[in-house]
């Protein structure tokens, strides 16, 4: 069913693009920690942009109604440097969603009672506070010149949930089953 309201159309029109900017924003960025020889802190930015390609997903399929063209205004962190500054980049970019972005967009969906729409954008922030948390743990040992010490990052391909060496039992946003979680 397609969202009814054109605000929280345009905002998740706006959601979509910027969780799409991210997830290559990402996969950029682990092939320059890959490359500087943080392997984990590359894992780390693959999974998480397999995260924001869930989100940008669940976001496109609430859009719903018919395919024509539409504008987006997306905000996006942008530039290509050593990992410790794409990690500021990835926390500035998270931070802003948590912050800002999806408290605004959720409480419009919620106002305006777009129960899909709401249920989007909470799985979307819920899991960039935890980014926003990983990255930052990322950046303050690449500053020292040291890498994640982790197995794997799991992701739940419903919501977006992020964590560290194994899935749970059960998703703590959405209730999905351990093993419906990507592991990278």
């Amino acid at each position: 069913m397609a969202v009814k309201n054109d605000m929280t159309k345009d905002f998740l029109h706006s959601a979509y693009g910027g969780e799409s900017l991210a997830h290559m924003r990402y996969l950029t960025w682990s092939k320059v920690a890959e490359k500087e020889g943080f392997k984990n802190i590359a894992k780390l930015f693959t999974a998480i942009a397999y995260a924001e390609r869930v989100h940008a997903e669940n976001h496109f399929k609430e859009i719903g109604g018919p395919t024509n063209d539409y504008t987006v205004t997306a905000g996006g962190v942008f530039g290509y440097n050593n990992t410790v500054d794409n990690l500021q980049g990835a926390i500035d970019g998270e931070l802003h969603e948590v912050e800002q972005m999806y408290p605004v967009y959720l409480n419009a969906a919620e106002f305006q009672g777009e129960k899909g729409a709401q249920r989007s954008f909470r799985y979307a922030l819920e899991a960039e506070k935890i980014h926003a948390k990983m990255f930052k743990e990322a950046q303050d040992l690449a500053k020292e010149g040291k890498d994640l010490d982790i197995e794997a990052v799991y992701i739940c391909p419903v919501c977006g949930h992020t964590i560290y060496d194994e899935a749970p039992d059960k998703c703590p946003v959405c209730g999905a089953k351990k093993e419906l979680y990507k592991k990278f």
